[in-house]
């Protein structure tokens, strides 16, 4: 409970930014993903962005639909395909961006750095231990 305690509130600071933008949670989780990966499949997209397939795959359409994405046939796997973020994508990530820097400065003052970095440590250290049970 305290996980999602803190979840909660942590995402009470960015779902205003989220809506007045037109994006969901989930939809700017694959757009931060896809910024880091430049390019990936559906399956390490869905992980990495920790969304179920089925809502990925209509997650997908939408941000196709903006213009966000872009999709191609993987040239050695005909049957997978390759998502990234278009030059919109990027744009709207870049347009998003020093709100969402000011949101994540006013949790660091809240805080503190050393905090923070224990904090996202210990996440780790909890996933990686969960991933080996």
């Amino acid at each position: 409970m305290a996980l999602l305690r803190a979840r909660e509130a942590v995402m009470e600071r960015f779902r205003p930014l989220l809506l007045a933008h037109g994006v969901t949670e989930q939809q700017w989780r694959v757009l931060r993903v896809l910024k880091e990966a430049e390019e990936t499949d559906a399956s390490d997209l869905a992980d990495a962005a920790s969304i179920l397939a089925p809502s990925l795959s209509r997650i997908l359409r939408t941000l196709e639909t903006r213009a966000f994405i872009a999709t191609r046939k993987d040239p050695q796997d005909g049957r997978r395909a390759l998502i990234r973020l278009t030059a919109e994508g990027h744009a709207f990530i870049r347009q998003i961006a020093p709100e969402s820097a000011a949101i994540y400065a006013e949790l660091e003052a809240r805080l503190g750095r050393a905090r923070i970095d224990a904090l996202l440590d210990d996440l780790e250290a909890l996933m990686t231990a969960l991933e080996r049970a």
